[in-house]
């Protein structure tokens, strides 16, 4: 379920760099007059598309982990919370065309920081655990 709904989340993902594209070839005016806003907006958008894929490929490997109940599921939903924390405090905290510095929002890129390192200590955990087993 949750690699179905990653995968269907992916062309919104791609949708957005189309825009930015868009954007950032002229069509917008006034984009490219803000350079932090510009570099803050393009990191958003390969932050989330990193680590959708990243999640995508996580998830092939968390049923075969060595771990509790809650540390599967860090592992399982940890790297798309991500996907969504990162980008999310790159756009929101320059939101507005004449920021000159992020706003608070950018804090939420330490929550996500967070979540995926979380996601994946605790899958690299579970999969040396897996292997040790299957050692004995």
């Amino acid at each position: 379920m949750t690699a179905g709904i990653l995968l269907v989340v992916l062309p919104s993902v791609m949708y957005g760099g189309l825009t930015l594209l868009w954007m950032l070839t002229g069509s917008s005016p006034g984009f490219a007059d803000n350079p932090l806003r510009h570099d803050l907006w393009r990191a958003g958008h390969a932050h989330a598309a990193v680590y959708l894929v990243l999640s995508l490929v996580m998830l092939r490997y968390v049923d075969e982990a060595v771990l509790s109940p809650f540390w599967k599921w860090l592992a399982r939903t940890g790297a798309p919370i991500a996907a969504i924390l990162i980008p999310a405090a790159f756009f929101l905290s320059m939101a507005s065309p004449t920021a000159r510095e992020p706003n608070g929002l950018i804090s939420l890129a330490y929550l996500g920081a967070l979540f995926l390192g979380g996601a994946v200590l605790s899958l690299g955990i579970g999969l040396i655990r897996a292997a040790r087993r299957m050692e004995d």
